[in-house]
């Protein structure tokens, strides 16, 4: 079964916009960059509110990265499922990232009738040492029949 792009960068940026206003609340800093079909690259320009004392991007900061980097490659796949929810997550945190945007890398592992998985890693601009690297399961709602 040949598959191809469900949607473009683009396409899936103006749906979040949409779907999930409130990602942007205080101001845009999560920017899809790319897709390709099941896999994506999302930025992250970190702001004074995404630190936490000592001048790091806050772990819960980049696992909402994370998520929404898992969730765009999934949307490039799957086409525009908003119901589409995080059913597990894994992160783990591996070194402090340093000042300055934070990149997230995202490829589909699994796609299932119900479960897609997603593996993400996350790395500051020009760096292929990740930060954290995460593992996503989202649940796809019932197809319409």
């Amino acid at each position: 079964m040949s598959h191809k792009l469900k949607m473009t960068a683009g396409e899936i940026a103006g749906f979040l916009d949409v779907e999930y206003p409130e990602m942007h609340e205080g101001g845009q800093s999560i920017f899809v960059e790319t897709v390709e079909l099941a896999a994506a690259t999302v930025r992250f320009k970190a702001g004074e509110r995404h630190l936490r004392p000592g001048g790091t991007v806050s772990g819960p900061w980049q696992f909402t990265l994370a998520d929404i980097a898992g969730f765009v490659a999934l949307l490039a796949y799957v086409g525009p499922v908003a119901l589409a929810v995080t059913t597990s997550a894994t992160i783990n945190f591996l070194r402090r990232p340093p000042p300055g945007d934070l990149i997230a890398t995202a490829r589909m592992l699994k796609n299932g009738r119900s479960l897609v998985v997603v593996d993400v890693g996350i790395a500051p601009e020009g760096s292929i040492d990740l930060v954290s690297h995460a593992v996503l399961t989202y649940s796809l709602p019932p197809a319409k029949k």
